[in-house]
């Protein structure tokens, strides 16, 4: 009955060309100026799509209502074209739109780019210079996690992984993996339940009861007393730091909580809207907010007491998703996952001490994955980060790729693990035991092909010479994957392979992995309780605005933690002799 079912929907669904379509009456007044105003241009040499658009330049320039017979489609699906050529002439309604969607994905894939344009250029260009790689390389100065033989990396990956693939077998045989069974040649692993002691509870609930209730606004002033963070939110035009503290502690407040300039002064005192409106309008920028968050999480690192929750060497990110009301709500996309309202989703990185180090507001329905390693690079804390928690969402061949190459450690918790293979050098019946997990073969020789390219690559993100979401976006983005996307891919099914080896095998990783990635629950349960008023709801329809309203929220969600750490040396001579 089910196949039947689908078959019937599948019949009646209209295809995705034709269902576009029916906007054309609202593209077409714009499709023509839109081509006229950028000249396109292909790394190969008889592009089909530039003839298409040089077409369609033509078209609008003697206003024809009708193709000609022959027009060019092998830059099109054979699905598409099919659609197109179904009457006696091309339907020129779904060849502009079929057109145009091809025209977007390969400008996404930096296949088409545009003269002039920083965002829409050959790859290459996002990188940094050949020759300054070639020099730094040949100095040794790349200062990545593999060595520059790429020969000699594989001979060293293949021996490791067949090692761990063969040891992993005999010990599900055997049944000596702790919390994974191997049924009907499937691994299954017993999920981690979290355990926290009675005893660790008593003493939560202890020293809990040696700390004085603080107002929010006081705990805000002591931050920056101990901080200096407020010094941050320089005057925009003379870099001069805030007169009025009071008035840009409060514009931070209000914000944070949703309340607002009006209503944040109505609950102060001596304090005006207009003066925490002008606060707002001349100190607070996405910059001063970043650098006050920078100062904030390492003063809060630097505190002996922060080593209590972890030794700032390890962070989990997660996105985190808020309903957009009013004006913010044109801008907001919907996420079938988070409901039928539209919103906004702000990607986080919290160390292991609770520091926030960055936030990145992130669509909705975009992957996680490509925002991971930004966090990591394009940050102004001490953190050094060495091992990274996320969740399945975060996760891909190309960041477990990514990071081994960068030289650090990728731990996600990946969802439906026994529905994912190891891929081997070797073929698959080389580990009988293992036959349901093993997938295809690693292609070694475009790994080798390509090896310098992927030290470019990876070298050019830890120098920032490009965003690492700007160029993974790039490589996943074409149909067919460039020669460089299908490497890196490759190399990080080696990571993947490896690490999944490691998670059936060590209840210590999967146990310090849920609790750093609860951690992060921790820490978005309280900005869910900080950002209340207006139901929680971003109103501000500004990208700008947005990203600001995502910075004050981490700003006194960290400051809290901050402050709780600074605050309990205040008791050190009392706490150890209770």
């Amino acid at each position: 009955m089910k196949p039947e079912l689908e078959s019937m929907v599948d019949d009646n669904e209209a295809p995705p060309l034709t269902v576009a379509a029916e906007q054309y009456a609202t593209v077409h007044k714009y499709i023509g100026a839109f081509l006229q105003a950028f000249t396109f241009r292909s790394a190969h040499r008889h592009d089909p799509l530039l003839a298409a658009i040089a077409l369609l330049k033509r078209l609008y320039a003697e206003k024809r209502r009708t193709l000609p017979d022959r027009v060019p489609l092998t830059h099109l699906s054979q699905t598409d074209r099919r659609l197109i050529l179904e009457q006696e002439k091309p339907d020129r309604r779904l060849y502009e739109i079929a057109t145009l969607a091809a025209l977007r994905d390969r400008l996404r894939s930096a296949e088409i780019w545009v003269d002039g344009s920083r965002s829409f250029r050959p790859i290459d260009e996002h990188l940094m210079p050949r020759s300054t790689f070639i020099t730094m390389k040949e100095e040794d100065r790349l200062g990545l996690g593999v060595q520059g033989d790429g020969a000699q990396w594989l001979a060293e990956a293949c021996q490791m992984l067949e090692f761990n693939l063969q040891r992993l077998a005999h010990r599900a045989r055997s049944g000596k993996l702790e919390g994974v069974r191997l049924e009907a040649g499937t691994l299954i692993v017993t999920p981690t339940v979290g355990e926290v002691p009675v005893a660790a509870e008593e003493l939560n609930a202890e020293i809990s009861d040696m700390y004085p209730l603080v107002e929010v606004p006081d705990l805000l002033r002591e931050a920056h007393e101990w901080t200096g963070f407020a010094d941050h939110f320089t005057h925009v035009r003379t870099g001069d730091i805030p007169k009025n503290v009071s008035a840009m502690l409060a514009g931070v407040l209000a914000d944070a909580t949703n309340l607002g300039p009006k209503r944040m002064a109505g609950a102060s005192k001596g304090i005006s809207a207009h003066q925490i409106g002008w606060m707002r309008t001349f100190h607070a920028r996405s910059e001063t907010y970043r650098a006050a968050q920078a100062c904030i999480t390492d003063a809060h690192t630097q505190h002996p007491h922060s080593r209590l929750w972890g030794n700032g060497t390890t962070s989990s990110s997660d996105g985190q998703f808020f309903r957009a009301s009013d004006r913010a709500a044109k801008r907001g996309e919907i996420n079938l996952h988070y409901g039928s309202e539209p919103g906004s989703k702000f990607y986080s990185h919290l160390s292991d001490q609770y520091g926030y180090f960055s936030i990145l507001p992130i669509s909705p329905t975009e992957s996680e994955a490509a925002y991971v390693l930004d966090g990591l690079f394009d940050q102004d804390t001490v953190l050094d980060i060495q091992e990274h928690f996320t969740d399945t969402g975060g996760a891909s061949d190309h960041i477990f790729g990514l990071f081994a190459l960068i030289g650090k450690r990728f731990s996600p918790r990946l969802r439906n693990l026994k529905d994912r293979n190891f891929h081997t050098f070797e073929k698959g019946d080389a580990y009988p035991a293992l036959s349901n997990h093993i997938g295809a073969p690693i292609n070694a020789s475009l790994i080798l092909d390509h090896w310098d390219d992927l030290l470019h690559l990876a070298a050019s993100i830890t120098t920032r010479s490009v965003v690492p979401s700007t160029i993974l976006k790039k490589l996943s983005a074409s149909p067919k994957q460039s020669h460089l996307a299908r490497a890196l891919r490759e190399l990080g099914r080696i990571e993947r392979s490896l690490f999944m080896i490691e998670w059936y095998s060590s209840p210590p990783l999967r146990r310090r992995c849920q609790a750093g990635l609860n951690k992060g629950e921790a820490a978005h349960k309280l900005k869910r309780a900080v950002f209340f008023h207006e139901r929680g709801e971003i109103r501000d329809r500004s990208f700008e605005s947005q990203v600001r309203a995502s910075q004050k929220v981490d700003i006194d969600s960290a400051k809290s933690r901050t402050a709780v750490s600074l605050k309990s040396g205040q008791f050190d001579e009392v706490g150890p002799r209770q």
